[in-house]
Formats: structure tokens, C-alpha cells, sequence
């Protein structure tokens, strides 16, 4: 502070007498016309550079970073006692402090004195009493990190009075007579329309405007339009377009980005003053590239702007419902093309990244883009172009003055000789660090050659002593270099050398050690969240900063629902302070808030959630009470009354508090420490005929509000006159557009008689006179005005009326308008169906948090509810309930809702109107109950019976009695009774229903005063009908409960796959129960067991058909004893089984195809299961076909088929064929014509033809046996029966030899049939194989003999036979049929391909592997 205090210890006279001159100039026409040459020096270095730098862009907020004065500090004269305020603008980056003093001496705020303010970059001192000792010359001192403004001011304060003495600064006014006539406009601004909170996405187009009113509205002196967006002035750009003028100042926002975020003020500045107003701009992510890709990231800036590098750094966007972020790209733009380059190959994950690599000379745009696993965010907005140039150039021109106005700019390069190297560099510190790179900053050396000079960069690891040189390729020429690639945590040492054609200097001082940064991480982190009231859609968050800041950015800040998990994000900007207002809220719904805290490395884990809380205006102070009136005084003490606070606060006023002051005295006191709870207080302990002024405190749970205004003086004096004192307290209730209720309290004073009644007087708004609005008085403390006129406003009073006068007149009330306020509603007047209470019930059109609802009758309070009167509320809706309504409830009721703008409402109930009501309610009371249903009966199991009726409604009061035969019953074990008031049923159960249960049953019931009764009659056959079912379902619950049984009866399935099965269930089983299956009584035996595991049991019938007709029994068995479960299927049973079969068998049939057979071509359906008995038509041209011997109709299991016996060609045409169930009929066609005929036909013959050849062929009948076993020298006869047409040919062959016949060979064909081979004398030779072939020309067949010979006396062998099938012949030449011949009368053949050739009947010959007998001698 002293060196600030010394820096401003040279004001000397002579500079004053400058700053004079300076504040003349500021308020008059003339012009200084020595201007100091220094300023015209920088002028011309400032066009040299514009012409160095034409079309390229620098970036101004990175290269001036001090404290600047936009608007400086204007000198006043002013008057003793006056108050004055000294405005100033200043901008900076950081944002600069200011601090005020007076003569040099810093200011001592802590005085009272001095009020000094500061928002958005305005900052003020304001002296609200001037002073003679005020006169002094005040400096408002700006500084930040960069360095320091100043700007000063004179304060002139002069007496009235010419012949005071002189003020330290009064030389002024001599020296420039002109200041003591400046003169000051005062320009008043009021705001007609404002700017709310707004609320948009990104590329949206914003408005912020207001409208003012400008007085006095002077061409000349138009106020200036300064907008700011978190303090920071804005300037007109592509993104902000402003217009001013008119009473109008706009600012539109015209491509909406996350950087345009933010609160923003308009300040209309004045000479005199100026006038604010602010308010927030959200700005939500605009709709991703790719769902839940995240927001773009903002605020981009450029740091360390240089000849071929820069340092771009950013804002992390908020994610509270997008994945977490992985890193980020930088892209970067030349200006003047629009070939956007990305600058890092992989994510970064810091939001600070380095750019080299480009041209000197050339601008660029840069822009950011966040990555998070499901993609890649929208860019960020463009930053500013940026020149990458030296920002040092220009500090090496020089102005030289040749004489005269004459000025030459030139470089310090151009004044000297060449040929020496320049001397080493300075001062080499680190003016920015991270943790892979250092930003080294140095003095130049005093050099002013023309030769070029650069600089070489040296880096050594601390503990290493090798110093490397960082830039070997490129020359360094500024005094300012980005060192990269460091290793992280890591300390340095860092030297610069200068050097140009001539030479390199020494190194300069090494820099003490610099460490680079170490990955610190997220912050922690923030601590308690604490939400407080705002307004009724706002909520102000408060938190603890985080233990852990790290280089902390800002915060964010979500908002939930209770209950619910889906958070929105508040603001999508960082908000850099520990509060933030979240807008946007739902009146009266409960949110939980949290907060992140941010830095480079991203989000830091969320806080605890604050507790939750309901969104309403935040509780404030009450105003002031008012009219403070006297209503009695009785010279010792005086009774006094107020008016509440116009504004609650949103708390209910529960408490006053008064002052008194003895105006002789001067002196206020408290009258009461306690405090007051009516508005109604007598002050005691006062002195006659003094006089009292007072003032009131209103308290509510906030605090205490401000004091009322003081009362008008009040004398104690004792009041002895003849009439009442003034009414009191006037309120007003049922405003409507032409009248309203007035009402007040009697007044404590009554006079020497008792008040006999009231007068109203009115008077109208922009009138002084006073009429009664009653012309008789009232004996009431309210009066119904009528026959006002809608929208005027109107001031009420009242006088009291006794014996002796009329007394005096009440306070005037407050003014009031005859207008509906909008949405108002009457009082509903009904009878309750359900309870038949009457009722009157009001919906309020306004509700606060505190509001009551205040029930009148004759417009008192309702207090007294002993005779059954209940007030029920629920939220805006209030009724009043009548329980034992009376012809005194005749009258007029009201209802009134506190604290809001008059919410009210009356209704009158008349004597004839209450009639009817009470009569509705006695009916809606002792109703006939109406019943549902009647008296019945239902038979339970273990063959209880339950009687039971259902009524429309009936109360958990109900009571009821059950007769039998005009006996009550009694609620017991045996007759046990209940009921169900949800459903209004009643109900007894009768245990033991037998034959002394018939008769006559009823039941009485009554419910309330309400009363029903029901009765029925169960005798003769009805009686025995209930009886068998009751002893029926005992005998069922009996074999349920004890024995095994079946849970479900036999009954038939029918699966998809057609098969048939009859199934049951059986339950309460034990090892040893036995199941059985029986038709018509003769037991089955399953393929499949049952499964008494599952309790499932089946009975499969296979292709199923007629022959399943039939009684069908299970039985299930043990020592407990046996159940029966039985199904017949026949009938209709076994007709619906056929049904559903043809319905499964019509939805699989297949196309139909050609199989044609030996006797003519065959149709051929194939389905799942056929059966005969199902419905099914063939026709041919639509003609249906009867089955008969040429047409067969006929199947299989798996098919339906035709047989066209013999076909011809009216056999020809469309064949159909059609399955019919009882729902659907299927249908299949063929086209038998054409070539599909023609092949069909040639088939059938080539069939045909074969079958009449296996007929008439050779074939070998039977008699031969497989193998022989014989003697040697025994005789052997092979003999067989043979046939065939025409008569075959019989040929034998021993081992492949044909047999010759001879002595000892003989072979014999007797009449064509028997066949024999006879071999005399066998040996062992002819043990071997024989074989026969039988052979005509329809072909034939061969059969095999084994023979084996054993000598004589050898045991027999046992040769065990090995058949062999006979060999089929094919015939020796083609197959042609007599015509003659009739058609071959073989049965239909199966529905094969192809049929195969019939075999031959067995021989009834004996075994082929017995011995052949020994042949008998001959005679």
C-alpha cells in the first residue's frame, strides 16, 4: 500500500492546473490546443503498424491484458450537503481491482461516509453528504496481474455563502472562469419492458431488448447502450448485433453458442447517472452428430500467440447424462479458405493443447471437438483469427522528430553500425508452465544493429550438467518461447543466447530450477450443496468449494425431481462462484440438486445431493404498517390501531412492536418488549396533555421489518364527547364489477350511549366529495355497495351512530377497483349423495403457501362447531359442511382466502331453500337399502350351503339377522356369518344342510336408518335338488380329501401330430397306489406305463378309427380305497374326435400326385392321418365321383387315394379333392389331361404288362428242401411241383454244370407240373450244389439244393440249412398280352412306387432241412 500511496505523492500544483484544464475541456466546446508530443509520437508508431500488418488479424484481449480505463472519472462542483457520485469503466483481464483515494491517501470506507460500488466492470464512489472537507482530487487506482490504470477527478464543494473562505482547490475557479458555469443535465431512465430469463439451444437466434422512457429525451445527449455478459463488456461482432435508439435497446444474439451463457446487463449511461437492468441466457446442447455423443466444448482461447506456434485452451462441456469424455481434437482454419485440419492425431485429455507448425504471417481460426465412446461432439464455436506473428516487432520501432510537425518511424535495427554480435540476454523466467511444456519470457539485450538477431534456447535436466540446445532448425527472433516435449513432474534449468551474423553471445544466467507440472487430476469433490427459496421458478444453490481444487475452472450444477433419476444440468457453462441461481423450476415441485467441479482434466465426481426442496418464493421482511389511528384515550392511555403490511413477506405478520415519542421530548422509547399479536394496543403510563407521535414494527419468522411512518401528533386528553369514537380495521370482501362488501370492527369508544348503527361513505377516485352509500343506518359491522362502476377506484370510511350523533369517521380506507378479479368463482351450495351433509363449497382462484380459508356467517367468524358444522380443505378447495342441519342455518355465509388479492365469495341460503335440502338429506340418510341381488343359495363343498344376497352400498355399520323358519339364527360354528363392505355382500354359511334344513330363510338388515330385507323359500322339489347337491358334494370332498382320486377326469386329446390319447390326473398318491386302463371292462396294457410321478397319466390310440369305439375306464387304487374316472367314446364324443382329426389332417394335406399301379393310375393325397370315417369328396369336372369297382375310393393312414381302374380317355379333366371338418373345408385339384395323361397312361400299360407276366411265368411251387444229407450208394429223388403258362421248361445243374440225364441221372416232367431229378447210387462225388430252373417265356426262377454224402458208418453231419432266396428269370422276350385275355383280377396293390412281384405260396412239402426219406425198393 505505501508504494501505491508513493506512486501518487507527485501531484504537484502544476500538474493540477493540467487536470483543470482537462476537466474544462470535458465540459465545454474548447479544444486544448498544445496536445503533449508523446501522444502524437505513439500516433504515428500506431499507423506504421496498421501498415506493417494490413488483413492480418491479432487477437487484442491476449496481447492487452492491464487494467484499462474505458470511461474515466468526470470533475464536479457541487454544494454543501448535496450528494455526488463519481462513475468510471475499466477493463482488464483478470478482471481488475479498484481501489479509491483521497489526496493520496487510501479512502476509509469503514466510516459510513463513502459508499463505493462495482458490477460489471462499472465502478463508483458516492459521497451521499458533501462536506467542505470532501473538496480534494480523487484517484480510482485499477490493477491486476498485468500491471496498473489510474484516473482522477477534483471535488469542489462550496458554501452558499460568497464570504466563506476558500477551498484548497478554489484557484480554479479564477484561473478558468468557465468552471463555476458548468452546468449538468440530469437524463432520468425508466424501464417499461425488460428482458426475463431466457432460455435457448445452440444455433438459435436470441433477442434481449428493452424498452425505456428517456427524460428529457435531448437529441444531443442520448444515452449510451453498454451490454455485458458476466461483467464483461461486449462488442459488436458476427455473434452480437446491437441497436440502440428510439427508447429501444436491442442486443441480438444471432448464432447461439455454450459461450454465450452467461448474466447479461444492459447499462444505459448518462451524464447523470445510469440505469441497469440484468438478467440470465442459458444456452442447452444443440442435437448431438450421433445419440449421447457430448456437448461441444467452449470458450476457446489463445495463449502465447508467436511466429509459428500458439496455445489453445478450452472448457469441458458438461455430461450429466452422456458417457464420460475421452479427450478432445483441436482442428485448426487459415483465414480466407475453409479447409479445416485436425492438429492432434489422438484425443487429448487436457483441455490445454500446444499448436506449432505454422507460417509466420499467416491468421488462423482453431476450434475443439469432445470424444466420449459413443462418438464425436458438434465443434466448438471458432475462436477469434489469430496472426502468428512476433508480439515484440513493434517494441523495436522508434519516432525520431527531424524538425518542426516532421516525423520518421523507424527501427532501433537502423541506427546503428553494423559488425559486432550482440551481448546476452536477461531476466530469462518461465511465464507459463505445464506439464509437457514451459513458456520462457526474457529481456532483450540492448542491440540496435541492422543485422538480424535471433536467439538459441538451452535446456538442462536438473542432476544431468548437459545442456542441449531446443531449437536447432528454427531461429527464435522474439524474446518469448514455448519449450515442448518435457517430461512431466520433472525440474530444468533453462539459458538463451543472442546471436546474429557476426556472432553468438554468452549464454545468459541460467533460470533458477522450473518443474513442470505433474497430472494432478479431477478436483474433488464440491462439499454440502445447501438450496434456499429464490422466486417461485428459481432455487439459489450454495456450496463448499472443493478440498481439492486443481486448478479448478468452475462448477456444474444438476437439478432432479425428487424422486425421480433423470438430472438436468442447470448450466452449460462453468459458473466460476460457489452460487448460482437454477431457473426453469416448477412452482411448487420438489427438486435435490448437485454439483460438479471442473478443471482441464475433465469433471470431478458429483457432491452429495442437497436436501430436497419445494420450489416457492423465498420468505422476505415485512414492509411497514401504515394509518395509525387513535381510537380512544382516556388521558392516561390511548388505545391504537394500524394497518397491517401491504407485503407479508410470504410469512404471516405475527408480531408488532411499537415506538412512542413525547414530541416535546424528542425522544423515541419502546412501549411494548413483548410482542403484540392483534393490531389493537392500548399505550399505558402516558402524561396528560402531552403529545405522542408512534410508529409500528410487523415481524414475521424472517425478522423485523421497517418502521411505519410516524403517526399524526396525539394529545392525552381524555375523550368525553356524547358520540361514538371511529370504527376501525375496514376490510373489503366479494369485489365484483359493480359492488363489493365492506366491512369493520365497532368502534372501543362508544359515547355516552350505545351504537345503534353505521353509514358507508364512498368517494371515487379524482373526486373530494364524500357520499354516504347508505341512506338509513345498519346494525351491522358490514354493508353490500351496489351500483359502482366497473373498473374505478374507490376510498371507503365509516361513522358509528348513537343516541347523541354520529361520531367521527373511520380512517379512510385503502383505495380499491371495482373490477372481478379474473377466475373468480362462487360458492356451490348441494347435499352430499353419499353422507347427505350440506355442503357449500368455494375454489379459490389463488392460493400462497400461507393462505387460510376464513368461513363467515352474517359475516362473522365461524368459531362455535358444536351443533356439527366442519370446515374440510384440500388444497385450493375449501367446504363447509352442515352434520345436523336446522332451519338456523338460514342466512348468509361467506368465504374469504388470506393473503391473496382479494379472493372471496357469499352465498345465501333462504328458509325455502333449506327445506328442500333437508328433505333430500333425510332421504340420502334413512334410504331403503337397494339390493344388487335377492336371497340365494349356493351349495360349497363338503356340502355346506351358502345364503347370500348383495346390497348397492353398504357402511362398515352395517347389522343384519338371518331367520330359518322364524327362528333367528345365531352367528356360530354352524351358521357363521359375515360381510364384505367393499362389494355389499352378506352372507351365512348353514355347516349341516340335511332334511330338517327345509323351510323358509330371510335376512333384515340395516345400515345407518337405512333398512332392506330378503327371504327364500326352499321346500318341495327345489329343497331336494339343493339336498342331492349338498350330499353330492360331500361325498366329493370326502373321496378328494381321503383317498387317492383323480385332480382331473378322463377325457380325449387331440394332438397336432393326430394322434389320439385319453388323459387324466391323479393326485394324493403313495407308493403302493395302483393304476389301471379298461375298455369295456377288459383291462389294457399301455405300451407306456403311467407316470404316477408327474400324476399324469395317457392312453395312446393309435390310427385312431371305429375300432376304438367303446366304454374307456381308469381306475386308480390303495388301501385307502379306489377312484373311477370313465369316458365313452362313441357317438357324438367319437364324432368330435373324427372332427378334430380331419380338421389336423385337412390343414397338412399335400398337393395331390399321379402313383399309378398295374390295374389303372392312382390319386394320392398325403396328410398326416386318414381314416375312412373322415369327410372327404373326390370329383371329376366338378362332378362328384361314387366309389365302385372302376372307381376306387380309398387309403392308407398316410394318404387318401383314387384308383382309376382300366383308364380311358373320358378319364380326362380336373380331379378334386376336398376334406371338410366342421369349420373349414381344404381343397386340393389336379389336371389330369395332356402329357401328364399320356405318361400316366404309358406307365399303367408297361405296369400292366409286368404284372401279367409275374402271373403266367415258370415259378417253382414247393417241395424241394435246402439241404439233402444222404448214404453213399442210397438212391436220391429230388421232386417239386412246377407251373407256369405255357408250360415251362425244368432244367438241373450240379455246381454250374447242367446235369445230363443217364443211368445214374434221371430226370423226369410229369403232365407239366411235377418235376423230378433221381440220382441212383450216390457218392461222395455227388456231394454239391443242384440247382433247378423252371423257365417260359414270360421268364422263370431257379432254386438251390445243397447235397452232402457221408459213408457208410460215419455219424451223420449236422449241416445246419442256409436259405437261399429263389432267383427271379426276366423274360426271353418282349411282354405282349392276348387281347383275349381278361385283366389280371389281383387285389389292389399297396401305395408303393412300385410293386413288387408276388411271391409264390409255400409247398405244404416238409421242412428243407429235414433229411430226405430212403426210397423204396422197386416190385
Amino acid at each position: 500500500m505505501a508504494a501505491v500511496v508513493a506512486r501518487h505523492k507527485h501531484f504537484t500544483e502544476d500538474y493540477r492546473s493540467k487536470e483543470s484544464k482537462y476537466v474544462v475541456r470535458d465540459y465545454s466546446s474548447s479544444e486544448v490546443q498544445d496536445v503533449r508530443y508523446e501522444y502524437r509520437t505513439e500516433k504515428n508508431i500506431q499507423k506504421v503498424v496498421q501498415k506493417k500488418i494490413p488483413e492480418k488479424y491479432i487477437r487484442e484481449s491476449s496481447m492487452i491484458r492491464g487494467p484499462k480505463f474505458l470511461v474515466r472519472l468526470k470533475s464536479h462542483t457541487v454544494f454543501e450537503n448535496t450528494p455526488i457520485k463519481l462513475f468510471c469503466t475499466v477493463e482488464g483481464y483478470p478482471t481488475p481491482h479498484v481501489k479509491w483515494f483521497k489526496d493520496d491517501l487510501l479512502l476509509d470506507l469503514s466510516s459510513g461516509k463513502y459508499f463505493v460500488e462495482s458490477s460489471v466492470g462499472i465502478h463508483s464512489l458516492t459521497i451521499m453528504k458533501c462536506g467542505i472537507d470532501d473538496t480534494a482530487m480523487y484517484t480510482a487506482v485499477a490493477s491486476n496481474s498485468h500491471g496498473q490504470a489510474s484516473s482522477q477527478a477534483s471535488i469542489i464543494v462550496k458554501r452558499l455563502k460568497e464570504e466563506e473562505k476558500s477551498s484548497p482547490y478554489s484557484w480554479t475557479s479564477y484561473q478558468y472562469a468557465i468552471l463555476p458555469e458548468i452546468k449538468y443535465t440530469k437524463i432520468n431512465i425508466t424501464f417499461l419492458e425488460t428482458f426475463n430469463v431466457t432460455f435457448g439451444k445452440e444455433e438459435d437466434c436470441v433477442t434481449l431488448a428493452c424498452k425505456m422512457t428517456i427524460s428529457p429525451n435531448l437529441a444531443n445527449l442520448q444515452p449510451d447502450a453498454l451490454w455485458y455478459r458476466d461483467e464483461h463488456l461486449l462488442k459488436e461482432s458476427k455473434w452480437a448485433k446491437m441497436e440502440s435508439g428510439g427508447g429501444v435497446a436491442k442486443l441480438t444474439l444471432t448464432h447461439l453458442a455454450k459461450d454465450d451463457e452467461g448474466l447479461y446487463t444492459l447499462r444505459m449511461v448518462t451524464k447523470g447517472g445510469d440505469a441497469v437492468h440484468s438478467a440470465y441466457v442459458f444456452v442447452e446442447d444443440g442435437p448431438p452428430p450421433v445419440p449421447l455423443a457430448p456437448g461441444a466444448p467452449m470458450d476457446i482461447k489463445i495463449h502465447d500467440a508467436n511466429r509459428d506456434y500458439v496455445i489453445v485452451s478450452w472448457k469441458p462441456p458438461n455430461t450429466t447424462t452422456e458417457g464420460p469424455i475421452i479427450g478432445y481434437f483441436v482442428d485448426r482454419c487459415e483465414v480466407g479458405t475453409e479447409n479445416w485440419t485436425q492438429c492432434n492425431d489422438s484425443p487429448i485429455k487436457i483441455c490445454k493443447y500446444p499448436v506449432p507448425g505454422l507460417f509466420e504471417g499467416h491468421s488462423y481460426y482453431f476450434r475443439v471437438r469432445a470424444v466420449n465412446s459413443h462418438g464425436i461432439s458438434r465443434p466448438s464455436r471458432v475462436s477469434e483469427p489469430i496472426a502468428a506473428l512476433d508480439p515484440t516487432e513493434f517494441e523495436r520501432l522508434h519516432a525520431m522528430r527531424l524538425g518542426g510537425k516532421l516525423d520518421v518511424v523507424t527501427y532501433h535495427d537502423d541506427l546503428e553500425a553494423e559488425g559486432k554480435a550482440p551481448e546476452a540476454p536477461s531476466n530469462v523466467y518461465a511465464s507459463e508452465t505445464d506439464r509437457t511444456y514451459v513458456v520462457l519470457s526474457w529481456s532483450a539485450p540492448a542491440y540496435h544493429g541492422k543485422a538480424p538477431m535471433w536467439y538459441y534456447i538451452e535446456k538442462c535436466q536438473v542432476g544431468s550438467g548437459s545442456w542441449q540446445r531446443v531449437n536447432t532448425k528454427v531461429p527464435v527472433r522474439s524474446p518469448r518461447y514455448g519449450v515442448f516435449d518435457l517430461n512431466e513432474g520433472k525440474e530444468y534449468l533453462f539459458r538463451v543466447l543472442s546471436a546474429n551474423m557476426y556472432g553468438t553471445s554468452e549464454p545468459s544466467e541460467p533460470t533458477k530450477p522450473i518443474k513442470t507440472q505433474e497430472l494432478r487430476g479431477v478436483p474433488s469433490a464440491p462439499g454440502q450443496v445447501v438450496a434456499t427459496r429464490e422466486t417461485d421458478t428459481s432455487v439459489l444453490i450454495q456450496w463448499a468449494p472443493p478440498k481439492e481444487p486443481n486448478n479448478l475452472i468452475g462448477y456444474y450444477i444438476d437439478s432432479c425431481v425428487k424422486g425421480s433419476k433423470d438430472w438436468d444440468s442447470a448450466n452449460h457453462k462453468p459458473n466460476k462462484k460457489t452460487k448460482f441461481v437454477v431457473h426453469g423450476l416448477k412452482t411448487g415441485e420438489t427438486y435435490v440438486f448437485r454439483v460438479q467441479a471442473i478443471n482441464e482434466l475433465g469433471l470431478s465426481e458429483e457432491s452429495q445431493e442437497s436436501a430436497p426442496l419445494s420450489v416457492r418464493a423465498a420468505l422476505k421482511l415485512p414492509s411497514a404498517p401504515y394509518d395509525i389511528a387513535l381510537l380512544y384515550c382516556d388521558g392516561e392511555s390511548m388505545v391504537l390501531n394500524w394497518k397491517r403490511p401491504a407485503h407479508s413477506g410470504g410469512a404471516e405478520v405475527t408480531d408488532y412492536y411499537i415506538d412512542r415519542c413525547n414530541v416535546a421530548k424528542k425522544a423515541w422509547k419502546e412501549v411494548n418488549v413483548p410482542p403484540i399479536k392483534e393490531r389493537l394496543y392500548k399505550v399505558p403510563n402516558l402524561t396528560p396533555g402531552s403529545v405522542y407521535q408512534f410508529r409500528v414494527y410487523g415481524a414475521n419468522v424472517v425478522g423485523l421489518g421497517n418502521a411505519s411512518t410516524s403517526s399524526p401528533p396525539f394529545k392525552c386528553e381524555a375523550w368525553t364527547m356524547p358520540e361514538p369514537g371511529p370504527p376501525y380495521d375496514l376490510s373489503f370482501i366479494e369485489i365484483r364489477d359493480d359492488s363489493l362488501v365492506v366491512e369493520w370492527k365497532p368502534p372501543v369508544y362508544t359515547g355516552a350511549s350505545a351504537v345503534t348503527g353505521y353509514y358507508v361513505d364512498m368517494c371515487k377516485k379524482g373526486t373530494e366529495t364524500w357520499t354516504t352509500a347508505n341512506a338509513a343506518a345498519v346494525d351491522h359491522c358490514y354493508l353490500k355497495v351496489k351500483g359502482l362502476q366497473t373498473g374505478s377506484f374507490y376510498v371507503f370510511r365509516v361513522r358509528a351512530e348513537n343516541a347523541q350523533g354520529t361520531g367521527k369517521p373511520s380512517v379512510p380506507s385503502d383505495r380499491v377497483c371495482a373490477k372481478t378479479l379474473p377466475g373468480s368463482q362462487e360458492i356451490k351450495c348441494g347435499v352430499d349423495e353419499q353422507t347427505g351433509d350440506i355442503y357449500l363449497s368455494f375454489e379459490s382462484c389463488q392460493m400462497a403457501e400461507i393462505s387460510k380459508f376464513v368461513w363467515k356467517k352474517s359475516y362473522q367468524e365461524i368459531t362455535d362447531f358444536s351443533k356439527g358444522l366442519a370446515i374440510k380443505t384440500s388444497g385450493s378447495n375449501s367446504t363447509l359442511l352442515f352434520k345436523n342441519p336446522d332451519k338456523e342455518d338460514v342466512g348468509t355465509f361467506s368465504v374469504a382466502v388470506t393473503h391473496t388479492d382479494g379472493v372471496s365469495a357469499s352465498y345465501k341460503i333462504t328458509a325455502e331453500e333449506l327445506a328442500k335440502m333437508l328433505t333430500l338429506s333425510y332421504d340420502i340418510r334413512n334410504p331403503i337399502i337397494p339390493l344388487k341381488t335377492e336371497l340365494a343359495y349356493k351349495i360349497l363343498e363338503r356340502g355346506r350351503v351358502r345364503f347370500w344376497l348383495q346390497a348397492e352400498a353398504i357402511s362398515s355399520a352395517v347389522t343384519y339377522k338371518f331367520f330359518a323358519n322364524n327362528k333367528e339364527l345365531v352367528n356360530c360354528e354352524q351358521t357363521k356369518m359375515s360381510h364384505d363392505v367393499a362389494t355389499g355382500t352378506i352372507e351365512m354359511v348353514l355347516d349341516h344342510f340335511t332334511e330338517d334344513s327345509e323351510g323358509t330363510y330371510a335376512v333384515q338388515i340395516q345400515d345407518g336408518r337405512g333398512k332392506a330385507q330378503s327371504s327364500l323359500v326352499l321346500i318341495g322339489d327345489a329343497f331336494k335338488a339343493a339336498l342331492a347337491e349338498a350330499e353330492y358334494q360331500r361325498r366329493e370332498y370326502i373321496r378328494v380329501k381321503e383317498g387317492p382320486h383323480f385332480s382331473q377326469f378322463l377325457s380325449v386329446h387331440v394332438g397336432d401330430d393326430a394322434s389320439v390319447s385319453i388323459i387324466c390326473k391323479v393326485a394324493n398318491l403313495k407308493k403302493e397306489s395302483a393304476f389301471h386302463w379298461f375298455k369295456n371292462d377288459v383291462e389294457v396294457i399301455p405300451e407306456v406305463p403311467a407316470d404316477l410321478g408327474s400324476g399324469v397319466c395317457k392312453l395312446l390310440l393309435s390310427q385312431f378309427s371305429k375300432k376304438d369305439v367303446g366304454v374307456y375306464k381308469a381306475t386308480i387304487s390303495d388301501d385307502r380305497g379306489q377312484d373311477v374316472s370313465q369316458v365313452d367314446i362313441s357317438g357324438k364324443v367319437f364324432d368330435n374326435i373324427i372332427n378334430d382329426l380331419t380338421r389336423v389332417a385337412g390343414a397338412s394335406a399335400a398337393d395331390l400326385v399321379i402313383h399309378c399301379t398295374s390295374e389303372g393310375i392312382m390319386l394320392q393325397c398325403s396328410m398326416k392321418y386318414y381314416t375312412e370315417e373322415m369327410k372327404i369328396t373326390w370329383a371329376h369336372k366338378d362332378s362328384k365321383i361314387t366309389a365302385s369297382e372302376r372307381m376306387r375310393v380309398s387309403g392308407t393312414p398316410a394318404m387318401a387315394t383314387l384308383e382309376i381302374v382300366e383308364p380311358t380317355e373320358k378319364d380326362k379333366g380336373v380331379y378334386t379333392f376336398e376334406i371338410k371338418d366342421s369349420e373349414k373345408t381344404n381343397t386340393r385339384h389336379l389336371e389330369l389331361s395332356g402329357q401328364v395323361y399320356d405318361n400316366a397312361y404309358a406307365e399303367f400299360q408297361r405296369l400292366k404288362a409286368e404284372a401279367y407276366a409275374e402271373k403266367n411265368r415258370g415259378k417253382v411251387v414247393g417241395g424241394l428242401p435246402d439241404v439233402v444229407t444222404i448214404m453213399e450208394k442210397k438212391t436220391l429223388s429230388l421232386t417239386c411241383t412246377v407251373c407256369g403258362d405255357p408250360k415251362p421248361q425244368v432244367t438241373w445243374s450240379k455246381n454250374d454244370q447242367e446235369v445230363e440225364p443217364g443211368d445214374q441221372y434221371v430226370i423226369s416232367l410229369d403232365s407239366g407240373k411235377f418235376a423230378s431229378l433221381t440220382i441212383k447210387g450216390v457218392t461222395l462225388e455227388d456231394s454239391g450244389k443242384f440247382t433247378m430252373a423252371v423257365l417260359n417265356k414270360y421268364g422263370g426262377e431257379s432254386v438251390d439244393i445243397v447235397v452232402s454224402v457221408y459213408k457208410h458208418g460215419d455219424r451223420i453231419p449236422e449241416i445246419k440249412p442256409s436259405p437261399t432266396p429263389k432267383r427271379i428269370m426276366p423274360p426271353t422276350m418282349p411282354i405282349v398280352i392276348p387281347t383275349a385275355a381278361k385283366p389280371a383280377s389281383a387285389p389292389a396293390a399297396a401305395p408303393a412306387k412300385s410293386p413288387a412281384p408276388a411271391q409264390a405260396p409255400k409247398s405244404p412239402a416238409p421242412s428243407r432241412s429235414v433229411r430226405s426219406p430212403t426210397p423204396s425198393r422197386r416190385k
